[in-house]
């Protein structure tokens, strides 16, 4: 299976898997190329893929919006460290079932501990990367980055 076979595999399976984890009604908009950087607003978590491809997911998104979703989720409020173990963890049940969603195609890939980023930063040194944003309904927009380096 070739590169672009694989990128559409993994960006459909997030899809599902968004939509498994996420128990709340979201609009998929049209994913588009990033350019050759992202800059992040406010919190985000950052997962690397392996195997089959290689690259990473990240799902960013503000605070209210991660804040929103746990407490939809859990019935409680977040703030501060419960807010980003959360974000953390809520990235990690996204990434852990699109690995099981793409290996219903043959694609064989693993993720790594997720890494929660807080703040405005930069990120660049990819060399593929699409967008991926996704409305929440009366949440919020939530962002995924896929970047790909093979």
């Amino acid at each position: 299976m070739g590169t672009s076979i694989h990128t559409k595999s993994i960006l459909n399976s997030t899809i599902q898997s968004l939509k498994s984890v996420i128990p709340i009604e979201m609009n998929i908009l049209s994913p588009s190329i990033l350019p050759q950087s992202f800059e992040q607003k406010e919190l985000s978590v950052l997962i690397s893929i392996i195997g089959d491809i290689k690259g990473r997911i990240i799902l960013e998104a503000s605070s209210d919006c991660f804040a929103s979703i746990g407490s939809n989720m859990f019935g409680l409020p977040l703030t501060g460290e419960m807010l980003e173990s959360f974000t953390g963890e809520l990235g990690n049940m996204i990434a852990g079932n699109l690995c099981t969603l793409v290996g219903a195609n043959n694609l064989e890939i693993d993720i790594t501990p997720s890494t929660v980023i807080v703040g405005t930063s930069k990120l660049y040194g990819f060399r593929r990367a699409f967008k991926l944003p996704v409305e929440i309904l009366e949440i919020g927009e939530l962002t995924v980055i896929l970047m790909i380096d093979e």
